[in-house]
């Protein structure tokens, strides 16, 4: 079985397929090495995923040293588990490195539900759209409920919790980037005037209180099931610092009124909206200066962000 999980995304992209998942199950989890194994089409861009039986997930990280972010996540999932108002991913094993590849690896529950899609530019309310801003407002809560620890492990530090301003260097890379890509119809003028008008924000030169944040609440990490929000996915960026960022999926898959109600759930203030939006922008920069090639999916959700970031 010598097929690829996806094509590759990074010029250190680990090589994987289902060959080497197989003889990795076979040797660490011999109870699930009958089952059915096949690559997903919608894999993420920090693990390869493959489907095991109807039942599990394999997860493997695509670059060295993401066997790091593999235990994290099993550290981190019963505590987010029991906090959080919706499902989150239980691992289910941790394997270990093996016949060529460096790093950790995991088997998870399989999660049943539908990625939302993208919000579009219209100001008339969708009452699903309404109700997964009720319930993403009550996750991004949540986590900021949960009691921080002291010391903060070095683990639990990520850039995406820093100060807005610590991201202006990276976001100036991202512009100058995007203005290459041919074919990019998004007014970059305008997205430049806006960061830099974020950078005057209040609080965008220091970061706020630490809390616990998912550091990636977009359409591909969520999960809905009759409407409402049912799981949140990849916990390997859950991290401890300034949550604005979790605002962030927000421009994604909220509309107008949508984000209004999501705002007013959660009751952030005036400039922690904005920085979040901010947040937004360079993130989606970010995404369609190394991704446009690569991952039309991902290309196409980014490049919704930012277009409501512009015209909101």
């Amino acid at each position: 079985m010598k097929v690829r999980s996806e094509m590759a995304l990074h010029a250190d992209e680990l090589p994987i397929d289902g060959a080497l998942v197989r003889a990795l199950l076979d040797r660490d989890l011999p109870e699930h090495a009958g089952l059915p194994l096949a690559p997903l089409r919608a894999a993420g861009s920090t693990n390869a995923l493959f489907r095991l039986g109807d039942d599990l997930l394999v997860r493997l990280p695509r670059q060295p040293g993401g066997g790091e972010s593999i235990l994290k996540e099993a550290r981190l999932a019963p505590l987010l588990a029991a906090a959080l108002p919706v499902a989150v991913p239980e691992v289910v094993a941790v394997g270990g490195p093996g016949f060529g590849y460096p790093e950790h690896w995991s088997v998870t529950r399989w999660l049943a539900g539908e990625h939302p899609t993208c919000a579009g530019l219209g100001r008339r309310a969708a009452p699903e759209r309404l109700a997964l801003a009720e319930d993403l407002a009550d996750v991004v809560r949540a986590l900021r409920e949960v009691d921080v620890p002291e010391p903060v492990d070095g683990e639990l530090r990520w850039y995406r919790g820093g100060a807005l301003n610590d991201f202006d260097v990276s976001v100036r890379h991202y512009l100058a980037l995007c203005r290459g890509i041919r074919g990019l119809d998004l007014d970059l003028d305008k997205a430049e005037a806006m960061w830099e008008k974020a950078l005057a924000l209040p609080g965008a030169a220091e970061p706020g209180p630490d809390r616990w944040f998912h550091g990636d609440l977009v359409a591909e990490n969520l999960l809905v099931a009759d409407g409402r929000l049912a799981a949140v996915l990849d916990l390997g960026a859950v991290s401890v610092g300034d949550p604005t960022v979790d605002l962030h999926g927000a421009w994604e898959v909220l509309d107008a009124p949508a984000r209004n109600r999501f705002a007013a759930r959660l009751g952030v203030d005036e400039a922690e909206w904005l920085r979040g939006r901010a947040w937004a922008l360079g993130i989606a920069l970010g995404a369609l200066s190394y991704y446009w090639e690569s991952m039309p999916g991902r290309r196409s959700d980014r490049l919704a962000m930012a277009r409501n970031v512009l015209t909101d």
